[in-house]
């Protein structure tokens, strides 16, 4: 159950790409607008009695901040392609530091199923990559990071409410964006759809479904298989705004998706 929440998880976040796109706002605007959506479809599926987190949710809701916003920026420094492929890179630092930070110890097929996603991943965006655009890879680095954070203390909240992080994180991230909200954002129904459905529903809706699963999983897991999401955000976008796959892309997204299922099927073959 805990892993089809977390594929579900990634199909919504998948949608953000394209949806992102049909919206001409600057680009912290739409981080911050989306956040404020979310934080009050969480807020009202959460609701915390009291605003007195613990240090593990404050640290969570700062490593959200930092994935976001990072994410955004990045996307308008350096390609598509540099920044999923240097974000998804997530993993490892999960499985670097699970043992140390939870006690959950990386297996073999942990660091298998790593390179199978890694080895996909370079064939899905290998028309997209390049090493001269550092700052924005640089902040690509730092929104994985932000992402293997997040992952890692939720997973420490296991036992109490790990949905707080991101809770607290998007309360963070709509306060932070605040000075950017007068400056092209506009009135059209249209474009406030789209993005209350970022907030509510790719953004809201999914982490609230991956708070649940976290609570059965290893965090190494609740971070491998929502990699789908990278597979599915061009697909849609191709079928939405017409953007077109290469052959390697589809090779790639192949060859994660074989990753993923294998791994699924290797890990229930054991139980």
């Amino acid at each position: 159950m805990a892993i089809t929440l977390l594929i579900i998880t990634g199909i919504l976040w998948s949608t953000g790409g394209f949806i992102i796109k049909l919206i001409p706002w600057p680009p912290i605007a739409i981080t911050g607008l989306r956040s404020g959506f979310a934080t009050i479809i969480i807020y009202l599926y959460s609701r915390p009695k009291n605003l007195k987190f613990s240090k593990y949710t404050w640290i969570g809701g700062l490593f959200y901040t930092l994935m976001v916003i990072c994410f955004v920026q990045a996307n308008k420094m350096t390609t598509a392609g540099n920044v999923i492929l240097i974000q998804y890179a997530a993993p490892v630092y999960v499985a670097l530091f699970s043992y140390s930070f939870l006690g959950e110890k990386s297996t073999l097929l942990d660091w298998l199923s790593i390179i199978v996603i890694f080895f996909g991943l370079g064939c899905f965006f290998i028309d997209d990559i390049s090493l001269s655009q550092y700052e924005g890879n640089l902040l690509a680095v730092l929104s994985g990071f932000g992402f293997a954070g997040l992952v890692l203390t939720m997973r420490k909240e296991k036992s109490t409410r790990p949905i707080d992080s991101v809770l607290l994180g998007n309360l963070i991230t709509f306060l932070l964006c605040i000075p950017f909200y007068f400056h092209g954002v506009t009135t059209q129904l249209k474009l406030w759809l789209l993005i209350s459905f970022l907030g509510l529903v790719q953004l809201g809706t999914a982490y609230i479904l991956f708070s649940i699963a976290i609570k059965y999983i290893s965090a190494i897991d609740a971070i491998i298989f929502p990699v789908i999401e990278p597979i599915f955000s061009p697909v849609l976008a191709y079928l939405f705004i017409g953007e077109h796959m290469s052959y390697l892309s589809i090779v790639g997204g192949l060859i994660i998706l074989f990753g993923v299922a294998g791994r699924a099927l290797i890990q229930n073959s054991q139980l």
